[in-house]
């Protein structure tokens, strides 16, 4: 994939440094398909810094070849990177929300700089799941983010939720309104993509 950058609208603020995540509060990047792929390239400035990245994956997207790609580019052992990086993945809604509980725990043994999440709310726009119990899942998980405030953990999600048809797209709006920053990623026929700031809230220092 080929990942041009293209200047945002006029309109609203471009994003100076579009591939560095927010060293505080939740940021929701969300508006192409390929948001989950996209993740992996703002992992190097983070494993190449050291930090330690607990990744919660619900769209089943993160590729150990592309880490090893990013590592052999950098001349680094994909061990050293591996090392850096704890996965989990999700195939439910329900597994998700509890990967997202289990984050004050789970720090408690694997201690990490910065906490990435893919597919919410995507994972929750499931079919099967019925609306009542797929919607006490998703206030679960949220209520699960808003816990982590006190830690001070960068949090990022993303999210390819707008892509999707569906009665659920109140998720959405609530995990908007629930983010500190939000980024708008969109890609254009020459596969080219822009970054524009929606949200930025800035946070006070303790």
């Amino acid at each position: 994939m080929s990942l041009p950058i293209s200047a945002s609208s006029a309109e609203q603020p471009a994003v100076q440094n579009p591939w560095v995540l927010s060293n505080e509060g939740m940021t929701v990047l969300y508006g192409c398909p390929e948001m989950p792929r996209l993740s992996h390239y703002f992992l190097p400035r983070l494993l190449f810094a050291k930090k330690q990245i607990l990744y919660l994956d619900g769209a089943n997207q993160i590729s150990p070849l592309l880490l090893a790609r990013f590592a052999r580019e950098r001349g680094v052992e994909s061990s050293n990177v591996n090392s850096l990086i704890r996965v989990a993945r999700a195939f439910t809604c329900f597994q998700l929300t509890e990967l997202v509980r289990r984050v004050p725990k789970t720090l408690e043994k694997c201690p990490a700089d910065v906490l990435i999440v893919t597919a919410l709310p995507d994972l929750y726009f499931d079919e099967d799941v019925q609306d009542r119990p797929a919607r006490a899942s998703f206030e679960h998980a949220l209520e699960g983010l808003q816990q982590l405030a006190p830690l001070q953990l960068p949090i990022a999600v993303f999210s390819d939720a707008t892509s999707f048809k569906t009665k659920r797209h109140d998720f959405f709006k609530k995990l908007r309104n629930q983010a500190d920053h939000i980024v708008k990623v969109e890609s254009d026929s020459e596969s080219s993509l822009s970054f524009t700031r929606e949200k930025y809230t800035p946070l006070l220092s303790a």
